[in-house]
């Protein structure tokens, strides 16, 4: 199971949000391109991006952030928010994105991830409370179900699914595997978890997960780190095979 350092940008700062609520945000670092410096330098293969303000309003504010970040460290990043469209999606890559998140626009406009999947690497984003799945910053209910749409974008290209359960996400409640465990065997897509981990044992809680034979791909992990519950070598150390 792959670590995901979770570095979520508004404003040009790293934030992390309470369940996905803007009027909750705690600010952890004015600069995020030390942060994924420092997040690289302790041994992260991946990280993970999201542009909050353009999630919330589409206006990729954040995208010269992700360009310097991208130009700082040596490991892919995985980044999204606010992409709605194919040319944002290019964007993200010519920033050095090495894989897109598409959230509401997939939930929209399914069409749009098999179109971005055929040009570059790219990961569903499902945001749900419960089975609910929201958009737009999770501010709005997307009207679709969490289930179906991990099963039918499994033939659409996309090489994960990225799986939040909003009512844990910044809580360091726990992770929710019981719907995570639903998800997997709904849908043939590598599974990546976020939301709710607090400690190292959730990690555990993590890799016990499984369906059909096959676990998660990964989990994003955020406000635990910057408290310092726990760090990237040790969890690192956790997930070793």
């Amino acid at each position: 199971m792959q670590l995901y350092p979770a570095i979520d940008l508004r404003g040009g700062r790293c934030v992390r949000l309470y369940q996905g609520s803007y009027d909750a945000e705690t600010t952890y670092r004015d600069d995020p391109v030390a942060q994924a410096r420092e997040f690289a330098a302790a041994g992260a293969s991946w990280l993970h991006v999201v542009d909050l303000d353009a999630a919330r309003s589409g206006d990729p504010v954040n995208l010269p952030v992700i360009a310097a970040m991208a130009e700082a460290v040596d490991v892919p990043l995985q980044t999204g928010g606010g992409v709605r469209n194919r040319d944002a999606a290019a964007a993200l890559a010519d920033a050095g994105a090495a894989r897109v998140v598409i959230g509401t626009a997939a939930v929209e406009n399914p069409r749009l991830v098999e179109q971005v999947a055929a040009r570059q690497p790219v990961a569903v984003g499902l945001d749900a409370r419960g089975r609910e799945v929201a958009t737009h910053g999770w501010e709005r209910s997307g009207g679709a179900d969490l289930l179906e749409l991990a099963a039918r974008f499994e033939s659409s290209g996309a090489e994960a699914a990225i799986v939040t359960e909003i009512s844990r996400d910044g809580t360091m409640a726990g992770p929710d595997t019981e719907g995570l465990t639903t998800v997997l065997a709904a849908t043939g897509l590598a599974v990546i978890a976020s939301g709710g981990v607090a400690e190292l044992a959730d990690l555990e809680a993590l890799e016990a997960v499984s369906a059909g034979g096959r676990g998660l791909a990964g989990v994003i992990v955020g406000r635990a780190l910057y408290e310092g519950r726990f760090t990237v070598e040790q969890a690192l150390v956790r997930l070793a095979p």
